[in-house]
């Protein structure tokens, strides 16, 4: 599975096929910042199917470890998660609240939520999610 360069309103991004599984692994994050270094963009937009599925169980460590290494080289990572579609340990939706005071990291229900996100300029808003995923919890 590839990760595609995408422009929405002249906002570039890397953006992995929804529905299709991409990372089976904490160093498969490494794939999401070579595909945005090799375009040079900043954002990353992946799908719930896209990540393994204890990124969403905090106490794994896969999602710390991950948006480390995506904070430490300054890539921005939308997550689109459907309502149902994943299921969040009491601690992720703790984590994902406390995300939302930042620009680095969001869970959002649709693709149209997170590309919104990315666009948003850190200078021009507020630039938290449109969708809080602690409610499901």
């Amino acid at each position: 599975m590839e990760l595609t360069v995408v422009d929405e309103g002249g906002v570039q991004f890397v953006e992995g096929a929804p529905g299709q599984g991409l990372m089976s692994g904490v160093r498969d994050v490494d794939r999401v910042l070579e595909a945005c270094w090799s375009d040079r963009v900043e954002c990353a937009l992946l799908y719930a199917a896209n990540l393994t599925p204890a990124f969403f169980d905090l106490s794994s460590g896969e999602a710390g470890a991950m948006l480390q290494k995506l904070r430490n080289y300054r890539i921005r990572l939308a997550v689109v998660c459907p309502p149902g579609g994943v299921g969040f340990s009491s601690r992720f939706g703790e984590m994902v609240a406390e995300e939302r005071r930042g620009k680095d990291f969001g869970v959002f229900e649709t693709r149209e939520a997170a590309v919104a996100w990315i666009r948003l300029d850190a200078s021009a808003g507020d630039p938290t999610p449109l969708h809080d995923p602690s409610s499901r919890m």
